[in-house]
């Protein structure tokens, strides 16, 4: 089931998206990557004044992503899943969501570390194509992505 995030569920977001982030951090050497960092009041900021999707499995937040329009292009971010349920179509579910719930979106953009494989397949099967590259230092290269409407 996904629905549109309550302030109150600020926490379990944040537990989902460390959970989530962990791997990355590892797979690009860097413990202090801003989802990692972010605080519980970041979160329910974000939630109040973006759109911010849950999917809820069995009592508990199965994983959340971020919109936030500028302009006609809906900035598509932190899309985490919980460990355990990764692989099982909940990110798809929740872009797919976010693409409906944005109607206004001619376009959605987001980027993921050039290293994250199964990030970078998911987006594109939901018609995502790289934009461009932008190093950010020598272990990480964002890929940006777009999806037109």
């Amino acid at each position: 089931m996904i629905g549109r995030a309550a302030p109150a569920d600020a926490g379990e977001i944040l537990t989902v998206q460390r959970a989530a982030y962990v791997s990355e951090a590892q797979l690009y050497g860097d413990p202090f990557i801003p989802p990692l960092v972010e605080s519980a009041e970041q979160v329910e900021r974000a939630i109040r004044t973006g759109v911010v999707l849950v999917a809820r499995r069995d009592g508990r937040i199965a994983g959340a992503v971020r919109g936030q329009m500028s302009g006609t292009t809906c900035l598509v971010g932190r899309l985490v899943v919980a460990p355990d349920l990764q692989g099982g179509g909940v990110g798809g579910a929740l872009l797919d969501a976010l693409h409906g719930e944005m109607g206004s979106a001619l376009a959605f953009d987001l980027f993921t570390g050039h290293l994250s494989e199964g990030n970078l397949r998911l987006y594109r099967r939901r018609g995502y194509r790289e934009t461009h590259r932008e190093r950010m230092s020598d272990h990480l290269t964002l890929v940006h992505l777009r999806r037109q409407r």
